[in-house]
């Protein structure tokens, strides 16, 4: 796929193939848009899968067979389509599709509860903080920085907060791992910059721990376990 963008719907919900997942992962290392805008949709699929469905009267479908039966259909038309990014106001929509068929800033510590407004959002980081079951694992470092994860079992999601995290090197990247039975699974990278707060990818309910490294630019397919730190949940 050439634009690399397009790519944040399909990442969020889990739905691309390894090579595709490690092309977007390398992009939103640099990307802090594609990274608010896969935040967002993973909010938004988190929010529909709290709807109750609701049942359609009786008639509905008479009707709507009814009154299809006296719409003329109009030619069709052939219209200039130019790539555009999908932004916020689509991004709700969007998960809502997938359903159908089938990091960003600081954390906010206020609990969605019945009579919360529908338009105020909580992003998907945030819910696994404030999750009834969330965990809190916090490793701190010699030189002052720290890491914390939390997990929440129930959402089956981790969140890895770093504050001033040393510069890993010209051309290195952290990646994020999660451990399970022993093997270390790619889990997304941290952006660049000291303090970040990053959602990771895969089943986290079932993992043993999260685990950083220090890595060539991209990634790698194995982790350099000589500068691996592995937060555990069995501490």
């Amino acid at each position: 796929m050439n634009d690399v963008h397009a790519l944040s719907g399909a990442y969020a919900v889990d739905a691309l193939d390894d090579i595709e997942r490690a092309q977007f992962e390398r992009h939103l290392v640099e990307c802090a848009e594609c990274r608010h805008e896969v935040d967002s949709l993973r909010a938004g699929a988190a929010m529909l899968a709290e709807l109750e469905p609701v049942a359609p009267s009786p008639g509905l479908r008479d009707r709507i067979l009814a009154e299809v039966a006296t719409v003329r259909p109009l030619p069709p038309q052939v219209v200039e389509v130019r790539p555009r990014r999908r932004r916020f106001p689509t991004l709700v929509a969007a998960a809502a599709a997938v359903v159908a068929v089938g990091i960003g800033g600081g954390i906010v510590y206020d609990r969605l509860s019945d009579d919360t407004p529908s338009d105020i959002n909580i992003s998907a980081t945030e819910r696994v903080v404030e999750a009834p079951d969330a965990e809190r694992y916090v490793q701190r470092f010699d030189d002052g920085s720290s890491a914390i994860v939390y997990r929440s079992v129930s959402l089956g999601q981790a969140v890895i907060v770093t504050k001033g995290m040393a510069d890993p090197g010209e051309g290195k990247v952290y990646e994020l791992w999660l451990e399970r039975d022993g093997e270390m699974i790619a889990a997304g990278f941290m952006p660049e910059g000291p303090d970040n707060t990053v959602l990771l990818s895969g089943d986290a309910a079932s993992a043993d721990g999260v685990g950083i490294t220090v890595e060539p630019e991209g990634g790698s397919a194995e982790p350099n376990l000589d500068s691996a730190v592995v937060l555990s949940f069995d501490a």
